[in-house]
Parts: C-alpha cells; structure tokens; sequence
C-alpha cells in the first residue's frame, strides 16, 4: 500500500475522494463547494479516529459525538452545523447508493433549528437612487469613468434580471447577441436558464462594451478582472458597490449582490408577479426556496391594513 494509501486509512478518510468526484462530475459543484465539503468532512474523521472509527466504519453514536463536539465548542452558527450535517448525510447516502455501506450512521442526526429570517431588501427609490449615482458626470478620469460604467450594468442586471453574483462575474463578453432580448445564464449545478433583459440593462451592457472596444486588451468576460483572462473578483466588485451605496447615501452595510437579488424578488411580487415565473428567473429548483418571498409580502399586508383599515385605531 502507498505511502498516502496509509494516511487517509490512518486519519480516517478512506472513501472521501470518490464522493468529491461525483459532486464534481454529476452535480458539476464548484472548487469552493468542493473545498467547503472535504473541510467537513475530514472535521469528522478527525472525530471519529479519536474513537477508534473512519468515515467508512462509522457507527451512529461516533457521528453523534462528532456533532456534540461541534456544538459544544461554540464555534460555529446553527446554519453552519446544519451545512456541516447536511454534507455526512450526502456522503452516506453516496455509499449506500454505490454498495460500500448497507446502513446509513446519519439518518439519525438531528440540525440544529434555524430561525427563519426574512431576506433584507431595498425600497424602490432606494434603488432608483443607486442608478442614479453610477451616471457618469463630466470630467472624470478614465479609471473612474470605467467603475461607473461596470457599476450601472452590473446593477441593471442584478436587479432588473435577478442574477447570482457568481452569475453575474462570469458572463461572457459576448453574453448579449444582437437583438436579442434573453441572456443564457449558467447557475447553481451548471444549470442553465433564458433570462429575460431589461432595454435599461441592454444600454447599460451596451455603454460598456463600447468603453471596452477602445481598450488594449480584451477579456473573454463581460466583468473582467485586473487579469483579463479571468473574471472581476467578488472583493473587487464589493469595492465598487460600496462605493456607490455611499454616492447614493445608502448604508454600505445594507447593500449587497443578494440584496439586490432580494429587491429583485420582493419588487416584481409587489407588482403582481406570479410565484412560478419568480421561481424560473431566479434559476431556484425547487419552489419552496422561492416560498420565502410570500412571507415578505404578508409583513407588507400586514402593515397596509393595520395602517389603512378603518378599524385599525381600535
């Protein structure tokens, strides 16, 4: 047996690699969701070794005291324990579908309880008010004139389209055709959907493309980074947003891509949007996730009849 052959039987980790190779090959999951997943679960076989078990040899109360350990150490959110167990029930659900295992040690975890929250949005003018501080006033710098320009159309797009931020970054160049009125967007799984273009997003995509035209070196991505051959970093548009939210006297710490996701949604049911349709533009497998939303609108409810209902001041 090799050398590393003898360290994953040691530490306990026998069995991890063909479980990422299947995320990566039937659910084309990304290096970070790869990443996120192998950290989880080498977390639990490091547990599980201090009790004489491996991932492969795992009885039910090894995973049990790997999850007590977690809990008890306080180090991580309920939503992050929940992830972590989510990620050991996979896997075992993976070795019993291939044959290596005939029980399930997971079945019996129990996740912590998550407190619903209600996803934070702005308020149309708010909105409005964002647009307006991308216009592009005489006078300024090329390198500015360029941030103002990636900033309007990355907006446009996330709010009038509803697009992920990974969406968003790794748009190629070429994403809008000529007339067309639908973009092809690759999102969560490597799943694919049409999703319908706003005239405002299309001229904005458009002012920055002709900028880009005039520029040395051309990109494959419509939201190039400093190396043109791969896209803008999230840090790097977090820059830009920020600085926007300030221009718009918006709180930085109230503005992020999902928010903007979130205006989005909340905006397009405010004005009588199907749930369905919602549920296909933003690219969501199942309904229930798009389900959150309607809770928005019933606070919304709420507060228009406690405000206008005649019998409200009683």
């Amino acid at each position: 047996m090799s050398g590393e052959g003898n360290y994953k039987e040691k530490s306990g980790m026998v069995g991890l690699e063909p479980f990422l190779e299947m995320l990566v090959a039937e659910r084309a999951a990304s290096p970070n969701t790869i990443a996120a997943y192998e950290a989880d679960l080498c977390s639990c076989a490091e547990s599980l070794v201090r009790r004489g078990e491996t991932l492969m040899t795992a009885t039910t109360e090894g995973l049990k005291a790997w999850l007590t350990d977690l809990v008890e150490r306080g180090r991580y959110a309920p939503r992050t324990v929940a992830r972590k167990i989510s990620c050991v029930r996979q896997f075992y659900l993976f070795q019993l579908r291939e044959g290596v295992r005939h029980d399930n040690p997971a079945t019996r975890l129990e996740a912590p309880r998550l407190n619903k929250t209600l996803p934070r949005f702005l308020s149309e003018s708010e909105v409005s008010d964002l647009l307006d501080a991308c216009s592009v006033p005489e006078g300024v710098s090329n390198t500015q004139l360029r941030r103002r320009l990636v900033a309007r159309a990355a907006l446009e797009l996330l709010y009038t389209s509803g697009l992920r931020i990974s969406e968003l970054l790794t748009l190629p160049r070429e994403a809008l055709g000529k007339g067309d009125h639908m973009i092809v967007v690759r999102g969560k799984g490597g799943r694919q959907r049409l999703v319908p273009l706003s005239e405002s997003a299309r001229e904005a995509v458009k002012s920055l493309l002709q900028k880009q035209k005039n520029e040395a070196s051309r990109s494959p991505y419509l939201f190039p980074g400093r190396v043109p051959t791969k896209p803008m970093t999230r840090q790097a548009f977090d820059r830009i947003l920020r600085d926007i939210a300030l221009r718009a006297g918006i709180d930085p710490i109230r503005l992020s891509p999902h928010v903007l996701r979130h205006s989005f949604a909340t905006h397009l049911l405010a004005h009588g949007a199907d749930l369905r349709a919602l549920q296909v533009l933003l690219g969501h497998a199942d309904i229930a996730t798009t389900q959150i939303y309607t809770h928005v609108q019933s606070e919304h409810l709420v507060r228009v009849l406690n405000e206008h209902h005649p019998l409200s001041t009683r």
